[in-house]
């Protein structure tokens, strides 16, 4: 849908592109704004807070070098580049036209900083022979959220990963395998099968455009973690007590010598 049409020689705004775009920080943003029946009349990129002439014509007005106008020869189309943008980038935009009045058109840009997160605690205790599924989740940013890498530790998971188990029909089956999934969100999950002790570590997602997540793995033989920490506790509890004892030894001792 356009505003205007042909009834006059005077430009318009071509309404059919995103005036709401939403980026990741460090990621370039475009706002794209076409305008028809340009004429003789030039196109400016204003920022809205500060009032600033960021570019006019094909020339930049600012020392940021992150902005810059694109045009290809001949095209409608002017579009606001902006490389390398943070959360402070955020705001209005508008794209005028130097008609008498002024023709402008507003576009909004939200700069976010994506975060990944791991569902479930930081510390995961698991029993040998079980399986784990670690799933990770970037459920805010633009919708290219890129891919998801995940590390155990230093070293990266590759797909396909070589830690097999035999089956019965002597076909190898994959271990440890990675699921990405696109929707409103990104979601990818890593999941171990047969967990050995050796799988214990750091797990760490990290998306390509967004802020990286961990959690620790622990694959443990017999004790069931809630016991462990139980054991913690006691421990800690004795620890307190003889702590208390040495010190009231102590005291005990210093008024015989007194």
């Amino acid at each position: 849908m356009v505003a205007g049409g042909n009834v006059s020689a005077l430009p318009y705004f071509d309404f059919n592109v995103p005036r709401n775009v939403t980026t990741a920080v460090g990621q370039t943003a475009f706002l794209h704004c076409r305008v028809e029946q340009l004429g003789d009349k030039g196109v400016s990129w204003i920022r809205k807070r500060d009032l600033h002439i960021l570019t006019a014509g094909i020339l930049t007005y600012t020392s940021d070098a992150r902005f810059q106008v694109i045009r290809p020869d001949k095209s409608d189309n002017w579009t606001l580049q902006i490389k390398f943008p943070q959360e402070r980038d955020s705001g209005i935009y508008e794209c005028q036209v130097n008609t008498e009045p002024k023709m402008s058109l507003a576009f909004r840009l939200n700069v976010i900083e994506a975060k990944a997160r791991i569902m479930g605690p930081a510390d995961l205790y698991v029993k040998t022979g079980s399986s784990v599924t670690l799933t990770c989740v970037i459920s805010q940013g633009p919708h290219d959220l890129g891919t998801v890498f995940w590390y155990r530790g230093a070293a990266i998971i590759q797909q396909p990963v070589v830690l097999t188990e035999q089956t019965a029909s002597a076909q190898p089956q994959p271990r440890v395998r990675i699921d990405i999934d696109w929707t409103d969100q990104l979601t990818s999950r890593l999941h171990i099968s047969k967990a050995r002790p050796a799988d214990s570590g750091n797990y760490t997602c990290i998306p390509t455009i967004a802020e990286p997540a961990s959690v620790n793995v622990h694959v443990i033989n017999g004790e069931h973690p809630a016991a462990m920490q139980h054991g913690n506790k006691n421990s800690a509890s004795v620890s307190i007590s003889v702590h208390i004892l040495v010190y009231s030894f102590t005291v005990f001792l210093i008024k015989r010598m007194r």
